[in-house]
């Protein structure tokens, strides 16, 4: 019967382990020798020769790759948030260009809505600027620092491994010497002695430097984040503070638009008010031809014409107008200058309180 495929795969596991003990049993002695051939690195790694230790370098080390990483998530945060803002500045221009479209150009405060959405333009373009210039620039300097240094750190490593190297092969060639194992070469000794020597006073140079240079930039980080976030929250306030006053413009631009749109100033005039409208009638040029169906004019106070009853509530935004609340009284009477009478205006006097002034007819009716 043909073995199966499990039972042919164990046996191949089986045959290559037991060469692998052979090699291992051969090699005896050997191995050692061919670990000490092994590149410094590796033998320090291997915990095969001892190499050089330096805590407090290796505790600036630390300090700065939190910093190092702490700087590559701010420019990387704040690179998002300036494409995120540029975004939102599109999105703004789209809708007011929009607006300015559809805002009609008889509408109280077309003019003024263009000038502001170009205002909001500008403000945006400042913001940006001042994000992109005093922001992110000084922000992008700051964390360049940090590869230049760590190629420095870098080389540092490379040079104390040529160094514990030297070292190494100097201290051999001395024991080797005194052991008697080999014949004392004093050339051989004399440059390994010069090699050594070049090497640590390589490895010094740039360790001393990094001694001082990597506290000095971590020292920095505190200041350089108070500088940049004020800047930026100073950039911030400016922009919304500024904002908030041209969008007060705005509103009060639509608020001018809802109120005239309240008194009919926008509506389609037709010979008969609708059944559903508060318009009680068109306004001709003088008070005293003003329709009044409905109304009832009997016993009423010399002067007088007709009453109404307020529908809506109306406050006054001059002070020749009358303000009045849903189911308020008013008495209408004739203009003193007719001069001054305005289509779709009443003058009256509200019952209860004696206020005189004028208010839009189609928020009242006749009684």
């Amino acid at each position: 019967m043909a073995e199966s495929k499990s039972t042919l795969i164990a046996r191949s596991v089986q045959k290559h382990a037991g060469r692998a003990k052979e090699k291992c049993t051969r090699w005896g002695v050997g191995t050692q020798r061919r670990v000490q051939r092994l590149p410094p690195m590796i033998l320090q790694n291997l915990g095969k020769v001892d190499r050089t230790s330096d805590e407090i370098f290796e505790e600036h080390l630390q300090n700065f790759t939190r910093q190092q990483n702490a700087a590559n998530r701010l420019q990387k945060e704040f690179n998002n948030y300036i494409r995120c803002v540029r975004a939102v500045q599109t999105a703004s221009k789209s809708l007011l260009d929009s607006l300015c479209e559809i805002y009609e150009s008889g509408w109280t405060g077309h003019d003024l809505l263009y000038v502001q959405a170009q205002n909001i333009e500008m403000l945006w373009q400042d913001f940006n600027h001042k994000l992109g210039d005093q922001v992110l620039i000084p922000l992008n300097t700051y964390q360049s620092q940090f590869p230049e240094m760590r190629k420095k750190i870098d080389k540092r490593g490379r040079k104390l491994v040529d160094f514990d190297s030297q070292r190494h092969n100097y201290q051999s060639l001395q024991a080797a010497a005194a052991s008697g194992t080999k014949k004392r070469d004093e050339n051989k000794i004399s440059k390994a002695r010069d090699s050594l020597d070049e090497a640590k006073r390589t490895y010094e140079m740039l360790n001393s430097e990094l001694h001082d240079e990597l506290p000095a930039l971590y020292d920095s980080r505190a200041l350089f984040l108070v500088t940049n976030l004020q800047t930026l929250f100073a950039a911030e306030q400016l922009f919304h503070s500024e904002t908030s006053k041209v969008y007060t413009e705005l509103e009060a631009v639509v608020d001018k638009l809802a109120t005239e749109c309240q008194r009919g100033s926008y509506t389609l005039k037709k010979n008969n008010a609708s059944p559903k409208s508060p318009i009680i009638n068109n306004m001709n040029s003088s008070i005293t031809s003003v329709p009044h169906s409905g109304a009832t004019t009997d016993n009423l106070p010399p002067g007088v014409l007709y009453r109404v009853k307020a529908t809506y509530k109306y406050t006054r935004e001059d002070v020749d107008e009358l303000s009045f609340d849903v189911g308020e009284i008013i008495r209408v009477v004739e203009y003193d200058d007719p001069e001054e009478q305005e289509e779709g205006w009443l003058m009256g006097i509200k019952e209860g309180t004696g206020d005189k002034g004028m208010f839009p007819a189609n928020f009242t009716r006749p009684l």
